[in-house]
């Protein structure tokens, strides 16, 4: 078993529960790691034989920018899409941060972070 990362994944959206962040947007980072079994791409240096991180992150850009309240909404598309997308993937988990968040305080980001396996 592998893993391939796909890290620091930057975008402007406009994800939340409030009125402004739909209006104003914000900031977000995601990130994702996959798990799948490496051996024959380490072996045959075929592209098709592994996980294309260029599709990880079509993957993440597409959904981020579908709008949602919940942090936990987009991170779940993020994980449904690789595991329909791409068979290799055995595990995935995505991280995906607010950046600023208008929370009242002093608060760089939230992060929400959602793991699944194969079924």
């Amino acid at each position: 078993m592998g893993i391939i990362q796909v890290n620091n994944i930057k975008i402007f959206t406009n994800h939340g529960c409030l009125e402004e962040e739909a209006k104003i947007g914000s900031e977000y980072r995601v990130d994702i790691e996959v798990k799948s079994d490496l051996t024959k791409s380490s072996i045959s240096d075929n592209l098709n034989d592994t996980v294309d991180y260029v599709h990880l992150n079509r993957i993440a850009t597409e959904e981020m920018a579908i709008r949602s309240e919940l942090l936990e909404h987009v991170a779940k598309r993020i994980l449904d899409r690789i595991f329909k997308e791409i068979t290799l993937v055995e595990k995935a988990k995505v991280c995906v941060a607010k950046i600023n968040p208008p929370i009242g305080g002093n608060v760089a980001q939230v992060v929400i972070i959602l793991e699944e396996e194969r079924k």
